[in-house]
């Protein structure tokens, strides 16, 4: 009998619109591989960009939050293991997780640090200057590693921040698993059939238009960025792609100056083949990008800032360039877009960052075995765990009995 899986989605799955996306398509794809039946259960609603899960013979199922039909739901499934998309997921539906299928491994999927995120956001805004006290003083972090804890091994795509988690906060690292994006190697094969420089021209910029450090990076490229490369090159054009574009982006296009917003593209890898640079400008964030990743990828260098590149290339050298301030920002475009020698060199550097940190293979089986070693393990791992066991207490008696006021609410 195969081993069942069971995914509590915070969105069904858009793999062509955010990495996030992207992201839950690998998860699932590699827990097919591992011989699990799957079943993916989310309360949101499905989109016109929503992934096709029949396609990979996974079970769709809708749920509803504070809804007790959830616990006998549970039951009759009897899942080996749970995975929660996202902490604010873990905080609804973990502790029913806990109580209706206790021997089941429960993994957070972190994407990213929602709090690091937000609190460099809030900085930003105010324009200071972020320090770690903000994240560790932010309110969101407390719900967020609160999630960490209760779980059994959370899941995350950046270095940087198991670093932060570990030092700053003294998480253990058997609680914490790297699990970055997933792609295939880049052979000499795959790499020969990459357009050439004289085959490409111009530049783009990727971004969903729901993830503000996206819709600021436009504007940034608008404002400040756009104007100085055009000065050097006249006749250059930037091309903006990404779904939900709000109007106050929509409106910055202007043909004339070279600015595009073209929106969803179906084919993003066709449009990164087809340009010379992707440009990045981030000011704050957390996690890692998937545009950036999925540029090397496509043989297409980037520039971006030091939050674009955090916790994703360890010693390598970057594919392109890194710079916070705007003005050098332009000159090193307009340097990878004019030189072919500094554009190929950026290009080697990215398929060496792809081979190195990101080969699915490898990274399947690293996941394979953080799981079977925990699941054989799995009363003494949470044993050692007595913040998460203290925590999932306490939820219990908190959180369970408000869900139920809430459903008892309701049905009135």
């Amino acid at each position: 009998m195969s081993k069942k899986l069971l995914v509590i989605g915070y969105v069904w799955p858009e793999p062509n619109t955010t990495a996030a996306g992207h992201r839950m398509i690998q998860l699932l794809e590699a827990f097919k591989s591992f011989g699990y039946h799957i079943t993916f259960g989310s309360t949101a609603t499905n989109t016109e960009y929503s992934y096709d899960l029949d396609a990979l013979g996974i079970d769709s199922v809708t749920i509803e939050l504070n809804n007790s039909g959830f616990d006998n739901f549970i039951q009759a499934l009897k899942p080996d293991l749970v995975i929660f998309d996202r902490f604010m997921i873990e905080e609804q539906f973990g502790w029913r997780v806990a109580e209706f299928a206790p021997q089941a491994l429960r993994v957070l999927n972190t994407e990213d640090l929602h709090a690091l995120r937000k609190a460099r956001e809030e900085v930003h805004k105010r324009n200071q200057s972020f320090s770690l006290d903000d994240w560790k003083n932010h309110p969101m972090t407390i719900r967020e590693v609160a999630s960490i804890y209760r779980s059994d091994i959370s899941l995350m795509v950046s270095t940087y921040e198991i670093e932060i988690l570990r030092n700053e906060l003294g998480i253990s690292e058997s609680l914490l698993f790297h699990l970055p994006l997933l792609f295939e190697k880049l052979d000499d094969s795959t790499v020969s059939k990459w357009p050439k420089f004289e085959e490409r021209n111009g530049f783009v910029c990727i971004g969903n238009g729901k993830h503000a450090p996206n819709v600021d990076s436009i504007q940034v490229l608008k404002k400040e960025i756009w104007p100085l490369i055009r000065r050097q090159l006249p006749e250059a054009h930037l091309y903006v792609y990404g779904a939900y574009l709000p109007q106050q982006i929509e409106e910055m296009h202007h043909p004339k100056e070279g600015f595009h917003i073209r929106g969803w593209a179906e084919d993003i890898k066709t449009v990164l083949k087809n340009a010379r640079l992707l440009l990045a400008p981030l000011q704050f964030g957390a996690g890692i990008k998937g545009k950036l990743l999925d540029s090397m990828c496509c043989g297409t260098p980037s520039i971006t800032t030091a939050i674009g590149v955090e916790g994703m290339h360890g010693d390598l050298p970057w594919s392109g360039a890194i710079t916070n301030e705007w003005t050098s920002f332009a000159e090193v475009a307009v340097e990878l877009h004019q030189n072919p020698t500094t554009w190929q060199n950026a290009q080697k550097n990215g398929v060496a960052l792809i081979n190195s940190f990101y080969e699915k293979e490898f990274l399947r089986q690293s996941l394979k075995k953080k799981i079977d070693d925990t699941v054989t393990n799995l009363e003494g791992h949470r044993s050692q765990n007595f913040m998460g066991r203290m925590l999932q207490h306490h939820t219990q008696a908190s959180t369970k009995y408000m869900a139920k006021w809430i459903e008892a609410k309701n049905r009135r």
